[in-house]
């Protein structure tokens, strides 16, 4: 975020007017388009309101901007000085056509702020540390192996040797026997998904997910036209007898499923229900999606079993990434299918993207191949799990008695329901004016009251501060 220059001698607010001035030069607002809000704008460049607003006041009275009551400031239709001209209706071509929906406002609010440069403590963002990836590993691995590969577009289905590291993966440590010709790689879960529920799936079908999930806070799914439907999840995980009752009166056509330490509630599927859901798909001929992002942050060190290790009738669809284990910066992804479904999702993502570049699948062969990556596995748990005690610790010292959990075995989030009634969106402002962020339950489906804490962000030291002002800002909401 750009930042005025304070140890310059033109005034603030000139400078902030000039920087407007070139962003609707350049059309990053075109004529019509809504500019920031004075206040929010105040925030995010840390000045007083009041110098926004005669910022704004020099722009308005050149005839750049101007301001209705109720509607904001906006770029003047017409620019001054000239012959009015027509410009294109952006927010006709914004609404029509096939497009991804928002993502929803609370999620927004949280990147906004996260973008906005303020100092925060961050509970919000799934990802790991910067701490957390083998950084070192890959740089004495890009050493050893220098580049001799052409740089030219790559097979789509994903890079050749990544495939055949995949395959061994995936036998290895989730005991699952895949070929290279039935992995297709991917940037990502995120991708993964996004070529099932466009590709596999049509508008009207309906789809179960559980209850909580973490798919119920992907728009991906609303924008394929999907019907969704909530399967309840308890200590043992998701219960599978509702897909029955699902099935008859709404036709499911596909399950998704996150069985191993599962977003958001860190809960693992139990072994008894994992042989109903598969014996009860296969019984239905309905394809489950089983998303496996976590199972190698198990702090015993022992994973759970993935389902597809256990299918015996090519029910399961196997998505899983790097992304939750390595680095979320690599974007790499992977899915396990059926020869047909794999050909079929190659082309269209040939169509899409011509393939990954292929730097960050040579690296991610060669980690997967090496003894780099089971000392990483090892000190990924290790760290983890430390956060994990620390947060806990924190919470009982600030919150004795104030929020309930069930201790995740691996994961990356701990699942918190408040004891007494709060307002979702009260408690996330409150916690945003003090620094700390995370994300509310009712972003994955849950009533209001229970939120998400990601502890492999943040760092240590910063756990016991932010829960100190998450427990400021939850006394706050309640009052």
């Amino acid at each position: 975020m750009w930042q005025p220059d304070r140890s310059s001698k033109q005034p603030l607010y000139q400078q902030i007017a000039a920087y407007m001035e070139r962003r609707i030069f350049y059309g990053e607002f075109p004529p019509g388009s809504i500019l920031p809000s004075e206040r929010k704008f105040a925030e995010q460049i840390n000045v007083n309101r009041s110098t926004v607003v005669q910022a704004y006041e020099e722009l308005r009275a050149s005839g750049m901007i101007e301001s209705m009551v109720g509607s904001g400031t906006r770029v003047s239709k017409y620019k001054w000085g000239d012959a009015p001209k027509q410009t294109p209706d952006w927010l006709q071509y914004l609404e029509g056509g096939t497009v991804m929906q928002p993502n929803q406002s609370y999620l927004r609010a949280i990147r906004e702020e996260l973008d906005s440069g303020r100092r925060l403590i961050d509970f919000a963002s799934g990802e790991l540390s910067p701490d957390l990836s083998p950084n070192e590993a890959i740089r004495l691995l890009l050493s050893e192996h220098p580049l001799h590969e052409d740089l030219g577009y790559d097979n789509p289905q994903g890079y050749v040797p990544l495939r055949q590291a995949l395959a061994s993966y995936l036998q290895q440590y989730r005991g699952i026997r895949a070929t290279e010709s039935s992995i297709l790689v991917t940037s990502g879960s995120h991708q993964s998904l996004y070529l099932i529920t466009q590709r596999l799936l049509s508008p009207g079908d309906a789809v179960a997910i559980e209850d909580p999930s973490y798919y119920y806070s992907l728009p991906m799914f609303h924008s394929a036209g999907l019907r969704l439907f909530r399967l309840p999840v308890d200590e043992k995980g998701v219960c599978p007898e509702g897909i029955l009752s699902l099935y008859r009166e709404h036709n499911i056509r596909m399950i998704f499923v996150n069985p191993n330490y599962h977003n958001p509630t860190g809960r693992v599927l139990d072994p008894s229900r994992r042989e109903r859901l598969l014996d009860i798909c296969g019984h239905l001929g309905i394809p489950v999606v089983e998303d496996d992002p976590f199972s190698l942050t198990s702090f015993a060190g022992t994973p759970p079993p993935s389902l597809k290790s256990i299918d015996a009738n090519s029910t399961v669809l196997y998505i899983g990434s790097l992304s939750k284990i390595v680095a979320s910066g690599l974007r790499i992804g992977w899915m396990v299918a059926p020869q047909s479904v794999v050909n079929r999702l190659t082309d269209e993502r040939q169509q899409m993207d011509f393939g990954l570049s292929v730097l960050p699948q040579r690296i991610a062969a060669q980690l997967l191949s090496s003894a780099h990556f089971d000392r990483h596995l090892l000190r990924l748990r290790q760290e983890l799990s430390h956060k994990r005690n620390l947060l806990i610790d924190a919470l009982q010292r600030d919150l004795p008695g104030e929020v309930s959990y069930t201790l995740p075995q691996g994961g990356l989030h701990l699942w918190c329901k408040i004891k007494r009634p709060v307002d979702d969106g009260r408690l996330l402002e409150e916690g945003m004016k003090r620094g700390v962020v995370f994300v509310p339950g009712s972003v994955y489906g849950s009533e209001s009251g229970y939120v998400r804490l990601t502890y492999a962000r943040t760092l240590p030291d910063e756990i016991g501060p932010g829960i100190s002002k998450f427990a400021q800002a939850l006394r706050a909401a309640i009052r």
